[in-house]
C-alpha cells in the first residue's frame, strides 16, 4: 500500500489511530469490491433473474396482444353487424331461434353424458364469445365479399 501523503519535508507521520482508520476503510472498500465481483460471477443467479424478467415481459406482451385481438374481434363483429342488411339480420335471428328450438328438442332426447358434454361446450363458447363473434363476423364478411364479386 502506498501512503496518501508524501513524507518529504516537515510533515508528520500518520498516527496509529489514523493508520487503523485507513486500514478499516480499505477493508470495507475491498469487501464491497469482492461482493460486487461475486455477484457478477454468480452466473446461475443472474440467469435466474434474467429468466424471471423475460417471463414477465412475455406475460405482459401476451396480455397486450390478447386485449388487442379481443378488441379487434369486437370491432369487426360490430362493423359486420352494422354493415349487414336488415333482411339478412332478420333471417339470421329467425334461423338462430329455429336452431335454439331444435337444440332444446334434441337435448331432451339425448342421454345424460351427451347433455353434460353439450353443456360444457356451451360454457366454453360463452367464455370465448368475443373471438367466436369475431370469427363469425369475418366469415360473414368473406361470404358477402365473394357474393358481391360474383355479381356482374
Amino acid at each position: 500500500m502506498t501512503p496518501d501523503k508524501s513524507h518529504s519535508g516537515g510533515e508528520a507521520s500518520p498516527s496509529p489511530e489514523q493508520l487503523c482508520e485507513q486500514v478499516e476503510a480499505t477493508r470495507e472498500e475491498l469487501g464491497e469490491t469482492v461482493e460486487a465481483l461475486t455477484a457478477k460471477a454468480d452466473v446461475k443467479t443472474r440467469a435466474q433473474e434474467k429468466t424471471v424478467a423475460v417471463k414477465q415481459q412475455v406475460a405482459a406482451k401476451t396480455a397486450q396482444v390478447t386485449a388487442h385481438i379481443r378488441d379487434t374481434a369486437l370491432h369487426t363483429a360490430h362493423a359486420v353487424q352494422e354493415g349487414t342488411p336488415e333482411p339478412l339480420r332478420a333471417k339470421a335471428a329467425a334461423t338462430t331461434e329455429q336452431v335454439r328450438h331444435q337444440a332444446k328438442h334434441v337435448a331432451a332426447l339425448a342421454p345424460e353424458p351427451v347433455r353434460e358434454k353439450g353443456g360444457q361446450s356451451l360454457q366454453a363458447a360463452r367464455a370465448n364469445r368475443a373471438p367466436l363473434l369475431g370469427a363469425a363476423g369475418a366469415l360473414i364478411a368473406l361470404l358477402l365479399i365473394r357474393r358481391a364479386r360474383r355479381r356482374p
